[in-house]
């Protein structure tokens, strides 16, 4: 009998070697037999960090171009931590700022050695937490598994919340992963310090969602639909198999996009299919290494991207509902207001109805480098992309983060004279 994690319909082109196809069958069937799949259900957190300063504005932007709303401030000794919910429903947004920007810690360091991510060290999506029926099972099999956590000790130091266990940062993708015990009628509560409603970052919110009423367009965007992480094309398959091993995702598939060096490859959640609830998980990654790029002479934007970064997110993408508004597809219709407001775009709105959806990127933030994908599905079409808009969205990155990488140049050349 198939496991439930196998049941699922394999989608794509890309071609996976013979160690991925054994390990994915293996650790699949083995993580349903023992109950993990069962226990670990969707993702309930996700936490992300911005330079100090930085936090009322990318509340007010992450309000202005998303669901979000800002609930409470939480102060630690060294951290505020803002708090963002769409509802119970889909997962909170945890703004972590640091006080002291002389700061130090593990989060930090994982920028440091980037000549791009050096550049904002204390700026990075962090991680997800996914909620579970039995922590202490959970946590108790990972380790069985030789998955290492942070101790209770080391979560104090790092203002980590400590009603959660924590997985040290993959060495594949950079991101954390933690587990919390939360029964679903309950609220989220995080243990992170003095709760209070800072005006500045409230004032900020409620700028945003004026101007979102203003622009007609708070009904439009839609809770996260999917996160996507780049790394370093030797690790595509280990940082899946991993992320695989600690949720209860499953693997959903992969294309290979040649003309752009690189594949996409999806994961989603087992338990709940719509997005919304449990956004899927996508890992893009050159095809070929760096060091033989130049006797292959094709086009490396993600590989560029994490050489100038390091591993890391580099987009959330938010569902934009189907329809029309003002003679334009609704997704038209919010790019076009919020770039009205002053946001910038990569790129025009890619895709068509006629082949199920189309896409955009935006500019990456300036206080997360985090770049906003906005997707409209047409008539229940179910993937995520097609080929043509995923080469369009992959090279128009590419072009921003090549000239972001020349003025890191330009100006590490400045500092050095």
């Amino acid at each position: 009998m198939t496991s439930l994690s196998l049941s699922f319909q394999r989608n794509g082109d890309k071609q996976n070697s013979a160690f991925f196809e054994e390990y994915l069958e293996r650790l699949l069937e083995e993580r349903d037999r023992v109950g993990l799949t069962e226990m670990i259900r969707e993702i309930d957190v996700m936490m992300i960090t911005v330079e100090p300063g930085c936090s009322a504005a990318y509340v007010g932007e992450l309000c202005l171009m998303s669901p979000y709303h800002y609930l409470v401030t939480l102060e630690s000794e060294s951290h505020h931590t803002h708090v963002l919910r769409v509802d119970m429903n889909a997962p909170d947004i945890l703004i972590r700022e640091v006080k002291d920007p002389n700061t130090r810690g593990v989060f930090r360091s994982l920028n440091e050695v980037y000549p791009i991510g050096a550049h904002k060290p204390n700026s990075r999506y962090m991680g997800e937490v996914f909620r579970v029926t039995n922590l202490h099972e959970v946590v108790e099999q990972q380790q069985a598994r030789e998955i290492r956590f942070f101790t209770q000790d080391q979560i104090r130091k790092l203002e980590l919340p400590g009603n959660m266990a924590v997985v040290k940062p993959s060495p594949y993708t950079h991101n954390i992963l933690g587990y919390w015990e939360r029964p679903l009628d309950q609220l989220r509560v995080y243990s992170l310090g003095l709760s209070s409603i800072r005006s500045d970052v409230q004032e900020s919110y409620l700028a945003a969602k004026e101007l979102q009423k203003k622009l007609r367009i708070e009904d439009l965007i839609l809770p996260i639909d999917h996160l996507a992480t780049r790394l370093y094309s030797q690790n595509r398959e280990a940082a899946i198999l991993e992320f695989l091993s600690l949720s209860s995702y499953y693997y959903w598939g992969s294309y290979d996009i040649v003309d752009q060096n690189s594949s996409t490859n999806v994961t989603k959640s087992v338990h709940h299919s719509e997005e919304r609830v449990s956004p899927a998980k996508v890992f893009t990654a050159a095809n070929y290494p760096y060091f033989v790029n130049h006797l292959l002479q094709l086009p490396s934007p993600t590989e560029n991207f994490v050489r100038n970064y390091g591993p890391r997110l580099h987009h959330i993408a938010f569902a934009v509902a189907d329809g029309e508004r003002a003679d334009k597809t609704n997704i038209d219709y919010v790019v076009d207001s919020i770039r009205e407001a002053g946001k910038d775009f990569l790129l025009e709105v890619i895709g068509s109805q006629e082949e199920g959806l189309k896409q955009i990127f935006s500019s990456a933030s300036e206080h997360s480098s985090l770049i906003i994908e906005y997707v409209q599905r047409f008539n229940d079409f179910r993937g995520f992309f097609t080929k043509q808009n995923v080469s369009e969205l992959t090279h128009a990155a590419g072009v921003e983060e090549s000239l972001q990488a020349l003025q890191a140049e330009a100006a590490s050349a400045v500092l050095d004279t």
